[in-house]
């Protein structure tokens, strides 16, 4: 889809520019073709195009449409708004049925790949099941060729496999949720490891739960047809006796919050509570793909949290696999008891040096943060500041929540070890659940993304996405992982 070329050319249906205000003021632009600086010369003189912020003006110039793109004043360039230009520039319908665009930028490392993250994640359309009508002559972005005037880098081509590991977890959490079943899930795992060098998988289905008595996980799909699995990739990057990284992502495929059922408007869209999954998934396709010279762990809790006479109820006091008793509050915080046998599992057994969990968690971080801001919390200023780094330099954003002692009275529970609600009712709900997974990681460093706002948008799309999954976590753990 996208082939990076150093000469410009004009030899595509469609040229796209990108202009900032200051070469459109003083008429310095990466190109000698002088009718067109011409053009854009006296485009400017008469005001109808300044090279500001969002600007998109086409010009027809011999057989090609030039499409001149603002982005601004260049000392003030925000990489996220120029995603967001760039992506309304690609699906103007003035584009609709052109098959190949030459992209003229600025070539900058970063611009460059804002621009190829404006193509693959900002014109990302989930259309699985749309019918097309036959006389529609519209080209999908995904069929269009994209030539950027830049000359190929190793750093441009890892920017295009990220993007892909993004859109993977986007389908994963956008297909029907009665097609990405566990078994589902695990078949696109092996695909992806299949026949690679020193990665090794371990699959616990039902059977071996029981046996190894992950109680907590078994109980939130008891009352599913489903089987429940828990799979761990090991994935040797570096020396076998290096330390390893514990990738851990919530996979509740569908989540009616059972007997403690969501209500309409809110259990639509419930296919998206295994986005954390999907993110593990979309960052190990990335480190494959980018060959990272790092020991770690991707691990996917599955289960399906469905209501039926067989369903784990509320009151209910469990065991799970670290022998903790918990008590069932509400059995809609489900995602809590799949990710407590998950993390003390890979603890006990992976003995990891640090854990990073990702899960669609809590609607109280999307009251805290909206929709533009993963929560992070974790109890080691070291890793928050490595975290923090990486969503700077990927726009893949998390705002730090505070992990306190004080908090462990908040999960205390009169009947049991530990209670999967925090007190009092309806007080910080995110927080209190991140000291609840806290108390099963037993000292190792650890770090808590709640993606319930930021994986999924409901809406008409926000920033540089589409309707529906967005990949939440995939760009910033990959960052973390390559550079930390």
């Amino acid at each position: 889809m996208i082939t990076f070329r150093p000469l410009i050319k004009f030899d595509k249906p469609v040229t796209v520019i990108l202009v900032d205000n200051q070469q459109a003021k003083k008429k310095k632009f990466p190109f000698t073709h002088k009718a067109l600086k011409d053009q854009i010369a006296l485009l400017v003189q008469s005001d109808q195009f300044s090279g500001e912020d969002g600007q998109v003006f086409p010009i027809l110039l011999d057989n090609t449409l030039v499409l001149l793109v603002g982005t601004g004043d260049p000392k003030a360039l925000s990489f996220t708004a120029l995603r967001v230009t760039v992506r309304k520039a690609l699906l103007s319908s003035l584009l609709d049925k052109v098959k190949e665009i030459e992209i003229i930028l600025s070539q900058d490392d970063k611009t460059v790949k804002a621009v190829v993250e404006s193509i693959l994640i900002g014109t990302y359309a989930w259309r699985k099941y749309q019918t097309k009508k036959k006389d529609n002559k519209k080209i999908d972005m995904k069929d269009k060729k994209i030539f950027i005037a830049a000359q190929k880098k190793k750093a441009y081509e890892e920017a295009i496999h990220i993007c892909e590991g993004v859109n993977l977890a986007r389908d994963l959490v956008n297909d029907n949720a009665d097609t990405v079943t566990s078994v589902y899930i695990e078949k696109v795992i092996r695909n992806i490891v299949e026949g690679k060098k020193n990665i090794f998988l371990e699959v616990l289905n039902k059977k071996e739960m029981k046996a190894k008595k992950l109680g907590l996980h078994l109980a939130v799909n008891q009352g599913s047809k489903n089987e429940p699995k828990l799979i761990i990739v090991r994935y040797n990057g570096a020396s076998k006796k290096g330390d390893y990284t514990a990738f851990i992502g919530k996979g509740i495929t569908f989540d009616t919050g059972g007997l403690n059922i969501k209500t309409s408007g809110h259990i639509e869209t419930m296919r998206l509570d295994m986005g954390g999954t999907a993110a593990v998934i979309g960052t190990l396709k990335n480190a494959i793909a980018l060959n990272l010279k790092k020991n770690i762990l991707f691990v996917c809790a599955l289960a399906e949290n469905t209501v039926g006479s067989s369903a784990y109820k509320p009151g209910d006091v469990i065991r799970g696999y670290s022998g903790k008793t918990v008590e069932v509050a509400n059995t809609d915080a489900e995602g809590r008891l799949v990710l407590a046998d998950a993390i003390s599992y890979v603890v006990k057994n992976y003995k990891p040096s640090r854990i990073i969990d990702i899960a669609t968690l809590t609607g109280a971080c999307i009251i805290a943060l909206g929709n533009d801001y993963t929560g992070l919390m974790t109890t080691d200023d070291k890793f928050s500041r490595a975290l923090v780094r990486s969503s700077n330099e990927t726009d893949d954003r998390v705002w730090r929540l505070p992990v306190y002692p004080e908090l462990k009275d908040a999960v205390k529970s009169k009947i049991a070890d530990i209670r999967n609600l925090g007190y009092p009712k309806g007080a910080a709900g995110t927080i209190t659940a991140a000291e609840f997974l806290r108390q099963f990681t037993y000292g190792t460093m650890w770090a808590h993304l709640d993606i319930a706002g930021t994986a999924f948008d409901e809406g008409t799309g926000r920033m540089y996405f589409s309707p529906g999954a967005t990949g939440a976590g995939v760009r910033l753990v990959t960052h973390y992982l390559e550079n930390n």
